[in-house]
């Protein structure tokens, strides 16, 4: 097939674009590069560089090539940013999403795999949280992504577009071959933040938080590997274009695992000490948040290869020395 990667040149965008290519199929990415990186886009394929907010050439784009279908990764997704400058959420992330829509639409494109959260459901009521969860979202990223899971519905129903919605919990981890990784600025996740801090990029790792109804006091998240996540996306197109009907899937290891826990299996991983500071608990953050993959595993037949606290963040650690060493000479030059 040929596939339109939007946000190809960001984390996820950039490991998906790798696996659609070593399946055989034609890719163009397409990023306007703002928190993407022109050296992550994975030679190969196309690459276009524009904004989903051009609509000129959104539509000069549809109307040269003809795409089997389109997975979106182009969202902004830091909470507490979505906190102070919601406006900036809701145009990237809900009307330039629109806009790409309208384009398909127009070119008769009907499968689109959307890159979701686990952010809409907000506090969870109960864990594991399944599909069919409340969907309250407690901030301005939570519910840009629940309403374009909304505008999908609606956009099917009228124009009969077909679409996945891929909720993560918490994306982590790298390429097994070290080809790829995380690199956010400025870097929130944290597996990355905990590394930075074994290699010597950070002096600590700040712990919000020691005394939540957890094992050991501190929160505890789903970690799901960055290629098992693209290995999802995947199975969900190659099912819609079996001609499935839409779908919503969770994606996560349905085992969590605690920020401390995280912490220890860095230091075995690594072979270093990685300073703590503590910090008073974050407002909205939960003690437990866990996936349950349950519709994934069975109507996909998804499989996480890569579950292991230790691989993810194996992989993680051979992404984050190539990094350093590639700072490191950079410093020095």
């Amino acid at each position: 097939m040929r596939i339109l990667v939007v946000g190809g040149a960001g984390y996820i965008g950039s490991h998906m674009t790798k696996m659609l290519l070593e399946a055989g199929h034609r890719v163009v990415v397409m990023d306007n590069l703002s928190t993407g990186f022109r050296e992550a886009v994975v030679p190969g394929g196309e690459f276009v560089e524009t904004d989903l907010a051009d609509r000129a050439r959104l539509e000069a784009l549809f109307r040269a090539q003809r795409f089997d279908g389109v997975l979106h990764f182009a969202s902004f997704i830091q909470v507490g940013e979505s906190m102070t400058q919601p406006a900036k959420y809701y145009r990237n992330n809900v009307v330039h999403t629109v806009n790409l829509l309208d384009a398909m639409v127009q070119h008769g494109v009907t499968r689109f795999i959307f890159s979701s959260s686990a952010a809409i459901f907000g506090e969870p009521q109960y864990v594991p949280v399944d599909e069919e969860h409340p969907k309250l979202p407690t901030n301005p990223y939570g519910r840009s992504k629940w309403m374009v899971e909304q505008v999908l519905a609606d956009y099917e129903r009228a124009y009969g577009l077909r679409h996945s919605c891929l909720r993560y919990f918490n994306a982590a981890g790298a390429d097994p071959d070290a080809a790829l990784g995380e690199r956010h600025e400025p870097e929130t996740h944290l597996i990355p933040l905990v590394l930075q801090a074994a290699s010597g990029r950070r002096p600590a790792i700040t712990v919000f938080g020691t005394d939540y109804d957890t094992p050991d006091g501190t929160c505890v998240r789903d970690y799901v590997h960055v290629t098992d996540l693209c290995q999802a996306h995947l199975l969900a197109l190659e099912r819609l274009a079996r001609g499935a009907e839409s779908r919503a899937y969770n994606l996560g290891n349905g085992s969590g695992f605690s920020v401390k826990q995280v912490i220890d299996a860095a230091g075995e991983v690594t072979g270093s000490r990685v300073a703590v500071v503590k910090a008073p608990r974050r407002a909205g953050d939960p003690a437990r948040l866990v996936a349950d993959s349950t519709r994934a595993r069975k109507e996909l037949g998804w499989r996480p290869r890569h579950a292991e606290l230790e691989t993810i963040i194996r992989h993680a650690w051979a992404w984050e020395i190539k990094t350093a060493t590639r700072f490191a000479r950079a410093a020095a030059l």
